[in-house]
C-alpha cells in the first residue's frame, strides 16, 4: 500500500489522564475534545554543537518534546476540571479557577487526514496552561471565537523507552489503528 503523499485537516482530538504507580503508567480511557480547529507544535530542545580543532567536532539533537498550541471551538468543562485544575462548585455549578490548584498531565491523541489514510498521533505526556480569555464584538457578520491552549509535551518513561510521541503508518495493523481512541497505545512487550 502506498504511503500518504500529503496530510491535511485535524480531527478526533482526545485527552487521557494518567497515573504512575511504582513506575508503571496507567492511562484512563480517552475523552473527546470536540471542535478542533488547529494544532501546531514547535520542537523543544536545541541542537547540541561542540567545536574543537577549528571545526564542528560533535553534534547531537536534544529532544525535549514540543511546545504546542491547540485551537478549539470551546474548552469542555470536563477538560477544564481535569487538565486545567478548575473546580466545579457543587451547589452553584460554576467553574472556579484557583491560584493554588494546577491541572493534571495527560496524553493528547489526534489525527491528520491523508490522501491515502489518516495518520493518528499520541503525545504521551502533556501539560496545559490556562487559556487566554478573549472575545470580540459581533459586527455585520458573526465569527465564532476559537480558544487557544498552550501545551507542553515532554518525554516520559514508558517501559524501557523515553517516549515523546507515536504515530500510525500505512502498515499499522488494524487492531492497533482501530482501537486508537479507546485505549492509549503503548507497545506491549513480547514475552
Amino acid at each position: 500500500m502506498p504511503e500518504n503523499k500529503v496530510t491535511f485537516g485535524l480531527k478526533k482530538v482526545h485527552y487521557a489522564l494518567y497515573t504512575i504507580t511504582d513506575g508503571v503508567i496507567t492511562y484512563e480511557t480517552p475523552i473527546p475534545i470536540p471542535g478542533a480547529v488547529e494544532l501546531s507544535g514547535e520542537p523543544r530542545g536545541d541542537m547540541v554543537e561542540f567545536f574543537a580543532d577549528d571545526m564542528l567536532y560533535y553534534a547531537a539533537s536534544n529532544n525535549q518534546g514540543y511546545e504546542n498550541t491547540l485551537s478549539i471551538a470551546n474548552i469542555p468543562d470536563q477538560f477544564a476540571q481535569d487538565a486545567l485544575g478548575e473546580e466545579l462548585d457543587e451547589t452553584d455549578f460554576v467553574l472556579n479557577e484557583l491560584a493554588n490548584k494546577s491541572g493534571k498531565p495527560f496524553a493528547l491523541l489526534f489525527e491528520f487526514d491523508g490522501d491515502v489514510k489518516a495518520t493518528r498521533h499520541i503525545m504521551y505526556n502533556c501539560l496545559a496552561n490556562r487559556p487566554t480569555v478573549s472575545s470580540s464584538s459581533k459586527t455585520d457578520t458573526v465569527e465564532p471565537n476559537a480558544n487557544e491552549l498552550s501545551l507542553i509535551a515532554s518525554p516520559i518513561k514508558i517501559g524501557d523507552k523515553l517516549m515523546v510521541k507515536t504515530k500510525t503508518t500505512i502498515q499499522t495493523p488494524s487492531a492497533v489503528y482501530d482501537s486508537w481512541y479507546s485505549t492509549v497505545y503503548k507497545k506491549t512487550p513480547t514475552v
